[in-house]
C-alpha cells in the first residue's frame, strides 16, 4: 500500500492554469470525493474499506467524464483559433467580475462573438456553460475566502454576487457537499 498524503490530494484539487489541467477538468463531484479522502473521519480497517470506495468513485467518474468529452468531441463543431481565443477572453471577464456578470449576450458583444457561438465555444473549450463556469469560479472563490480570511459567510456570499445567503449555502453545498459554516469549522478545526 502507497499511502496519499493530503498534500498530494490537495495539489489535485486545487485548479490550475497550466495548459494540460484543462484538458481534464477535476469536476465538483470529485473534488467532494477526494475532500472525503482528505477528511476520512475512520481509522484501522473501517478506513481501508472507505478510502477503497472513494478511489473507487473517483475511477467512476472519470470514466465517465471521458466518456462525455469523447461523445462530445465527435459532435463538436471546429472553432476556429480566433474563436476560442475569444473564448477565453469571455473567461477572463467572468473571472474578473464574479459579483456583478455581464449577461451572455454582453458577454457575446464584447468579445465579438454571437450569443450561440460563445454558448458552444464554452461547451467545447471549458466542457461548461458559461453560467457553470461563473458558478465555478464563485464557489471556488468563496471556498478559497473561507479558507483564506476571516470574513463571515455572508460577507463572503457577498463578495462572490449573491444577495441571499441561502442561495450561497445551496450553491456552495451542491459544489462542495457541505454548507459553508460547517466546510468552515471543518478546516479551522
Amino acid at each position: 500500500d502507497i499511502p496519499i498524503s493530503p498534500i498530494t490530494l490537495q495539489r489535485v484539487i486545487e485548479p490550475s492554469e497550466e495548459p494540460y489541467r484543462q484538458i481534464s477538468l477535476t469536476t465538483p463531484e470529485m473534488r467532494v470525493a477526494l475532500e472525503q479522502i482528505i477528511n476520512c473521519p475512520f481509522t484501522g480497517l473501517t478506513k481501508k474499506i472507505y478510502l477503497e470506495s472513494k478511489c473507487l468513485e473517483l475511477i467512476a467518474l472519470k470514466i465517465e467524464q471521458l466518456t462525455n468529452l469523447e461523445k462530445n468531441y465527435t459532435k463538436a463543431i471546429v472553432l476556429k483559433r480566433d474563436d476560442i481565443a475569444r473564448v477565453h477572453y469571455a473567461k477572463e471577464i467572468l473571472t474578473q467580475n464574479l459579483d456583478s456578470p455581464p449577461s451572455l449576450l454582453e458577454l457575446a458583444r464584447k468579445v465579438g462573438l454571437n450569443d450561440y457561438k460563445l454558448k458552444l465555444g464554452f461547451r467545447q473549450v471549458l466542457g461548461t456553460t458559461a453560467f457553470g463556469y461563473l458558478q465555478q469560479q464563485r464557489m471556488e472563490k468563496a471556498r478559497k475566502l473561507l479558507l483564506e480570511s476571516k470574513m463571515s459567510v455572508k460577507q463572503i456570499a457577498r463578495t462572490v454576487g449573491y444577495a441571499n445567503q441561502s442561495r450561497f449555502a445551496a450553491a456552495f453545498r451542491k459544489q462542495f457537499g457541505m454548507n459553508p459554516k460547517s466546510y468552515d469549522l471543518l478546516i479551522k478545526a
